[in-house]
């Protein structure tokens, strides 16, 4: 009895780090974004932490668009105005903000051209990443999945 109460108490804490591990990964590595008009797999982003402690996100790879296979953002201004989507970077300066939450950063939506103010947040234990963009009080919401 003593021998399997000692087990049980060697073994919770290995059970409970291998249930939060993907939570403490955080919102880094790659997601699949998917369309919240069509439902579908647009694209895979890959989400960073840079040396500030800042969240930012690239396209890597662009696997639905209007454009074809090599879509530009020709929608939008300035420097990335004409610019190849894959390799753009679409998500930046998010802050952390509290428990698997970053917020205080902007969103571009290549498609139509616009940035707009961003957060995230990871759920169901690190498989899923809620992202919202806003300008104001209008928010528009995604839900990423985590790729691998």
């Amino acid at each position: 009895m003593r021998t399997t109460i000692k087990t049980l108490l060697l073994a919770l804490p290995l059970l409970a780090a291998g249930f939060s591990a993907s939570a403490s990964d955080g919102a880094t590595g790659r997601w699949k974004t998917i369309d919240d008009e069509t439902g579908r797999v647009k694209s895979i982003v890959e989400i960073t932490q840079a040396a500030n402690g800042t969240l930012n996100g690239k396209v890597l790879q662009v696997l639905q668009s209007a454009q074809g296979p090599n879509p530009v953002c020709d929608k939008c201004d300035g420097a990335n105005k004409g610019k190849p989507i894959q390799g753009m970077t679409i998500l930046w300066n998010l802050r952390p903000d509290g428990a698997n939450k970053w917020a205080n950063g902007t969103i571009l939506d290549p498609a139509k051209g616009k940035t707009y103010s961003s957060k995230v947040a990871l759920v169901e234990n690190g498989r899923k990443l809620e992202v919202s963009g806003c300008i104001a009080f209008i928010c528009r919401s995604q839900t990423w999945l985590r790729d691998q």
